[in-house]
């Protein structure tokens, strides 16, 4: 059979699954802060050393310490060049953190001093650049070269929803390689309980001709769309979102059925509005709410078609309490 340049690229899961090479057993999880959290699917993911599944409610709240009475929270991240098996026709090597696209979550509290123990294990010099409020000599534009280690170490400020990425030119590259992820500060005061998860919407430029040919949430295309995110009908979810698909100047986000109130950059403790659809620019994100009345399959996508149809596609799942 013949396939053209955009099958070929979006061609995706057979027969139930990625080719197996093993398996990933996902908890089922009953409760968090008293909201229910629907079990999960075992996945076989084949060469892929991560799951977008697990990676959906997956927070890095690092190891926690008190030094001289300051509350820390401290992490150990590590640069590598891994493949990634894209679909069953599609492999990329990718340059990451902790072998899984996107980083880990890094989530404190504001006030909470945060140290990040950075490894490169990498053949490429790579850095760790934080959005939010820090030093100088910790805004992450040094090189850290192969072998070597830098801390970087801030007070956790201000609350919302922010991010971490390569800085080293070409930045775009580092970048669209899958060196990027998300850091959130809760507030003092925590939010209301819900169903928390994330999505980082990213793409890969797979013949480095400066253009996307095939986009993602959570690092693997169309993941959600052949396996719908379960949720329970009526409870609140709590949705961080980031947008981190370079050569694109923005894209959009769209929920099917439903509208959301917008925290913007998740720096508000009260919505500023509601909509289906909400515009972000490279490193935009915010925190969107929202509640199923309805039980059945509804999709979330950019409202960018080409975008959408190359892999950024998903479900929501929504059954029964």
């Amino acid at each position: 059979m013949n396939f053209s340049r955009r099958q070929f690229l979006t061609s995706t899961i057979i027969g139930g699954g990625l080719i197996a090479l093993g398996s990933q057993c996902l908890p089922s999880l009953a409760t968090t802060n008293s909201v229910k959290i629907p079990p999960l699917r075992e996945i076989s993911m084949g060469e892929n050393l991560f799951n977008p599944l697990s990676l959906l409610r997956n927070f890095d709240y690092g190891i926690a310490k008190s030094e001289n009475g300051r509350k820390i929270r401290e992490f150990t991240l590590t640069a590598h060049s891994s493949k990634i098996q894209l679909n069953t026709a599609l492999d990329f090597v990718s340059w990451n953190v902790d072998n899984r696209v996107p980083a880990p979550t890094l989530r404190v509290t504001e006030g909470e001093l945060i140290r990040i123990i950075f490894n490169n294990q990498d053949g490429h010099s790579h850095t760790l650049h934080f959005h939010g409020i820090h030093p100088a000599d910790m805004d992450g534009v040094t090189p850290v070269k192969h072998g070597e280690s830098f801390i970087y170490e801030f007070e956790a400020k201000p609350f919302g929803v922010h991010l971490y990425h390569c800085h080293i030119p070409p930045v775009t590259r580092h970048v669209s390689k899958g060196l990027y992820g998300m850091l959130i500060i809760d507030p003092i005061k925590p939010r209301p309980p819900a169903d928390e998860m994330l999505l980082v919407m990213g793409g890969y430029d797979i013949d480095n001709d400066g253009k996307n040919d095939i986009y993602a949430f959570n690092g693997i295309p169309n993941f959600y769309r052949d396996y719908p995110i379960p949720i329970y009908q009526h409870q609140l979810i709590r949705l961080y979102v980031l947008n981190m698909i370079e050569f694109e100047t923005a894209v959009t986000f769209h929920l099917h059925g439903n509208m959301f109130q917008v925290y913007p950059t998740g720096m508000t403790l009260k919505p500023s509005y509601a909509t289906d659809v909400i515009t972000m620019g490279v490193a935009e994100r915010h925190i969107l709410e929202f509640s199923y009345d309805y039980k059945g399959k509804f999709m979330f996508h950019p409202h960018q078609d080409h975008i959408a149809e190359q892999g950024c596609m998903g479900n929501f799942e929504v059954i029964a309490s």
